[in-house]
């Protein structure tokens, strides 16, 4: 599995939120971090996670060669990353549009995706889960007591800095 750090995964969850895939603009809370996330991105391309498309957005541009402008799309691989499956069973194609209105996609809750990061081997920090649903922290934190009530074992781990929640499969609660 691609080793991702904090930002990254960040990152990545958020475009795998929005319906065109783009990794641009950056959630809210990183929007005064513009230096670390240009760094961040030469790797995640150089791993397949993201690809590149010409776009006219303005918004999801991160580079220019000339007058032509590219965003960045997460790939399917870059879903996997993050313990996301594609769901319709297609490979994602990068687009600077969103998809036409008549070809709904099934998509996963906010409540599915956070266990689904729970379920990673390295679990999922708070701010991976506030940029995967959108949520405030403290209503972040209800979620995961809410799920802890439905049954799921879920175990707040340190290591180093990093705090991350995961879901202890198989165990009683």
């Amino acid at each position: 599995m691609t080793k991702l750090n904090d930002l990254q995964l960040i990152l990545l969850a958020a475009a795998a939120q929005r319906e065109d895939g783009s990794l641009l603009p950056p959630p809210d809370h990183l929007a005064d971090q513009a230096a670390r996330i240009r760094k961040v991105i030469p790797p995640l391309i150089k791993q397949g996670l993201v690809e590149e498309a010409s776009t006219t957005d303005h918004v999801k541009s991160w580079r220019e060669d000339g007058n032509e402008r590219f965003a960045l799309f997460i790939t399917d691989a870059g879903r996997l990353s993050i313990g996301i499956d594609n769901q319709a069973g297609q490979e994602s194609k990068p687009s600077a549009s969103p998809p036409p209105a008549a070809t709904p996609t099934p998509s996963l809750s906010k409540t599915d995706n956070v266990l689904t990061l729970l379920r990673r081997e390295q679990g999922a920090s708070m701010d991976e889960l506030v940029a995967a649903t959108g949520w405030l922290p403290h209503s972040t934190r209800a979620a995961l007591t809410g799920m802890r009530k439905e049954g799921h074992v879920i175990t707040l781990d340190e290591t180093g800095e990093r705090r991350c929640y995961r879901i202890v499969e198989g165990a009683a609660a």
